[in-house]
């Protein structure tokens, strides 16, 4: 049907395509904002033939479901009329101190006051993005990161230019060059956006000895740093590392979850800020839902609380070590010799680099045809690069299906090296801008 005109009701010619009536009309911030081929290439790839290491989905099976569910049901008995209510803006009160405690392993010394909760990490990623970027603003980001980030800082029209890595995480040399030349150009960097611990999608971990050389860089350059920590419980070997919002609070926004060490069903997270950013989230907070769920705030209230949740960060600790070892040695004793891959000391992700003249994005149809599924590196640039590097996910699935879609990448990594040694490489077309997720890619 033909839009309608508002005034008189009559048929107006349709502007746009026939796809999309209303194209010519949208906001120029929604241009991007589309659906990937890779995403839709996922609605086959989630069929349960096929080995799926793409999805960062927390192992939820491990929790023990049937206490969860008695909680559950015993806050609507209790406090029901609280419970589904509309809540505060800047959250549950009581839950912004336990999430000060859960903060606290990481030797951060917050405030509940500066403690703003979200629906998950990404809703704060969206309010800290949308607080501070006009079109053309420049946002710092590790090449590579986060798919969910440069999607967000792309629809607010940001400049993302990337910092290079190494296994160490952040190379401070190249974060103080980038920084002294955007500066010189009169570029306006509004902040750097970091994952230091256990990196999605590399993996790598940012050392100690660079954590301060970044806050000292970030402090001395004006640059406000915007530590990204959805994975900073789930190390394998050790304490967990100092977080960098530790060692300057008035410069560092932290972004916390319960995603991953609790479930992402809840979407429970948050952003502890300095007192001036937390109140400009609190007010795009209610111009965004008025406020988010009290229901799921008290239920992760009520878990932490009542339950082991010390333990049962433990537990997954432990399931995911072992998904990691298996991972690392099935490539190890699977993949052809010329790939090459990072080692992982906690999280959820393996990045993969392909030998010289294989395309993971060309590569991917061919391998959910031999039902096994992975993410494409070119989503995790703004700039498109990435094309032979792939992430690869442990978190999710049992170690015994980890090593048979490693078998099955494998096999695909070699019959793409045998006819690139028949007939050459091939030329693949450019992959310029970010690819838009699905959320069990996150």
């Amino acid at each position: 049907m033909a839009p309608q005109d508002s005034d008189h009701g009559r048929t107006v010619a349709a502007h746009g395509s026939r796809i999309d009536a209303y194209v010519d009309r949208y906001a120029a911030r929604a241009t991007g904002m589309v659906a990937s081929e890779v995403r839709a290439l996922f609605a086959v790839a989630s069929r349960p033939e096929v080995v799926s290491l793409a999805g960062g989905m927390p192992y939820v099976t491990a929790l023990p479901l049937d206490v969860v569910g008695e909680l559950v049901a015993d806050l609507v008995a209790r406090r029901g009329p609280v419970a589904l209510q509309y809540g505060s803006g800047q959250g549950d009160p009581h839950l912004r101190e336990q999430i000060c405690d859960v903060m606290r392993l990481e030797g951060i010394e917050g405030h509940a006051d500066d403690v703003v909760v979200t629906v998950g990490s990404q809703q704060a990623l969206d309010l800290i993005t949308r607080i501070f970027i006009d079109p053309g603003d420049v946002i710092l980001a590790e090449g590579p990161s986060y798919v969910g980030a440069l999607g967000t800082f792309s629809a607010y029209q940001a400049k993302v230019v990337h910092i290079a890595m190494d296994d160490e995480g952040i190379i401070p040399e190249s974060l103080a060059q980038t920084v002294y030349a955007l500066q010189t150009a009169g570029s306006r960097i509004k902040f750097l956006y970091t994952i230091p611990t256990f990196q999605n999608p590399a993996g790598v971990t940012l050392n100690a000895a660079r954590r301060a050389q970044v806050l000292d860089i970030c402090q001395r350059a004006g640059v406000l740093i915007v530590e990204d920590n959805p994975y900073g419980l789930l190390g394998f070997d050790g304490e967990p590392m100092r977080a960098l919002r530790a060692d300057n609070p008035d410069g560092v926004v932290y972004l916390g979850s319960f995603s991953k060490t609790l479930a992402p069903g809840f979407r429970v997270g948050w952003a502890l800020a300095p007192h001036a950013i937390r109140d400009k989230l609190v007010l795009a907070m209610e111009s965004a839902v008025l406020s988010h769920s009290a229901f799921t705030q008290l239920a992760v209230g009520e878990y932490l609380a009542t339950q082991p949740w010390r333990e049962q960060i433990k537990t997954f600790r432990e399931l995911y070590r072992e998904r990691r070892d298996t991972m690392l040695s099935s490539l190890e004793s699977l993949m052809p010799a010329e790939c090459s891959w990072t080692r992982p000391s906690g999280g959820f992700f393996v990045w993969a680099t392909l030998p010289e003249g294989l395309d993971s994005k060309a590569l991917l149809p061919r391998a959910v045809a031999e039902r096994v599924a992975f993410v494409p590196g070119t989503g995790f640039f703004a700039d498109g690069s990435g094309a032979r590097n792939m992430r690869l996910s442990y978190c999710y699935p049992e170690p015994e299906r980890i090593r048979e879609g490693v078998r099955r990448l494998a096999g695909v990594v070699e019959q793409e090296l045998q006819l690139r040694d028949t007939f050459g490489a091939g030329a693949f077309p450019d992959h310029i801008g970010v690819d838009t997720p699905g959320p069990d890619l996150a």
